[in-house]
């Protein structure tokens, strides 16, 4: 399975961006998905994860301004993300795990301008 990130932009500082991740097959079976963000300088970061059963987790920065969630029909996987903030700038990543495989998309650059 492959993992095609898009939904990037530059966008003012409490504007709102919303993330696709599509993959080329089925993501019934992923254990778990997820998004990542690398700024310069930084490492990368869990952003958040969805598991298969649909539990969700977010870093304590973005919680109650990202959302992510999936559509099983759509092989997609979402970032709403709302209130975004300059510290949100970044090159986020998305990833899905399937038994021990591993799988990451392109990376698709956020940038929030001041």
């Amino acid at each position: 399975v492959q993992l095609q990130a898009s939904g990037g932009g530059l966008v003012q500082a409490g504007g709102s961006l919303r993330l696709s991740c599509t993959a080329s097959g089925s993501i019934n079976s992923m254990r778990s998905m997820a998004w990542y963000r690398q700024a310069p300088g930084k490492q990368r970061e869990l952003v958040a994860s969805i598991s298969a059963g649909g539990h969700v987790d977010y870093i304590a920065s973005v919680k109650g301004r990202f959302t992510i969630s999936k559509v099983y029909a759509k092989n997609t996987l979402y970032l709403q993300m709302n209130d975004l903030r300059p510290e949100d700038t970044a090159l986020y990543y998305c990833n899905s795990v399937r038994g021990t495989v591993i799988t990451w998309g392109q990376g698709t650059q956020v940038t929030v301008s001041s």
